[in-house]
């Protein structure tokens, strides 16, 4: 009985038992996260990245989002252990019964932002964020910013030290150190949370649908210049930033039942 629950949770999960044999361990370098790491390859093996059917990392939120990067769009799910100071993305760390909690765990599909932007030179990039794009003042001067969404003007000027825009998994990370909403995992939502607002006073950001569209307008930029970050990838003084859902990418999560980023975001909503 124990084997077909297994099996018919791997299959939710969009993978088979097979794909589970070729294990990738990574850590984040700490003492802790390598001598376990020494642990599991002795027990399970290793194998190289980019032969891998699904990637264990050992270590922190940090180590999983930079994971999540390396995988993007290669249908290998990451499921981590925590070494780390927060956790929020990982599970327990235990080394016996690794490939029967693998088998067991369920699946999390996060969709990233694509944020296009403008440079003071002119030059366009674009880089996608699995947590948050956020704009960042660079000078002593509060930032000046100009919000549209999908193309209309919403509030013509925000006086702050800067602004973000998360994911449903991202709301919980920079955007709730910043006061912003905590959103379901499945919601088709995106935080839209300002960084130490001074005007408008009373102005402390917006809920919206994810197939909604923002721009941020950098003002007086001479005087107060602007850097934009997507995830951990910075842009030094930009002049314009467009972010939005971008639905054809994904990266796959798995979490031990009763673990799964749902229940922590619910967790963090009642002060666990």
């Amino acid at each position: 009985m124990q084997s077909i629950v297994q099996t018919a949770s791997a299959r939710v999960a969009g993978v088979t038992r097979e794909k589970f044999e070729k294990i990738c361990f990574i850590s984040n370098g700490s003492d802790q996260s390598k001598a376990a790491l020494q642990e599991l390859v002795v027990l399970y093996g290793n194998c190289d990245f980019k032969d891998a059917d699904i990637i264990v990392a050992l270590g922190g939120d940090g180590l999983m989002l930079e994971t999540l990067h390396k995988v993007m769009d290669r249908d290998i799910p990451v499921y981590g252990m925590n070494f780390g100071s927060i956790g929020f993305l990982m599970n327990e760390f235990r080394a016996e019964d690794l490939r029967d909690r693998l088998h067991a765990a369920e699946q999390t599909d996060i969709h990233p932002l694509r944020m296009r932007v403008t440079t003071k030179d002119g030059e366009t990039h674009e880089a996608l964020a699995l947590n948050e794009v956020s704009l960042l003042r660079a000078s002593y001067q509060a930032a000046k910013l100009q919000i549209l969404i999908d193309g209309k003007s919403r509030l013509d000027e925000l006086v702050c030290d800067g602004i973000l825009v998360a994911t449903p998994a991202g709301s919980t990370a920079y955007n709730l150190s910043a006061h912003g909403p905590i959103l379901p995992i499945d919601s088709p939502l995106l935080a839209l949370t300002p960084i130490s607002p001074f005007r408008p006073r009373r102005w402390r950001g917006a809920i919206l649908p994810n197939r909604a569209e923002v721009t941020l307008i950098p003002r007086e930029v001479e005087k107060r210049p602007v850097n934009a970050v997507a995830d951990s990838k910075p842009f030094k003084r930009i002049t314009k930033v467009s972010i939005k859902e971008d639905r054809t990418h994904k990266v796959t999560l798995l979490f031990d039942p009763g673990h799964s980023l749902d229940e922590r975001v619910l967790n963090e909503q009642f002060g666990y």
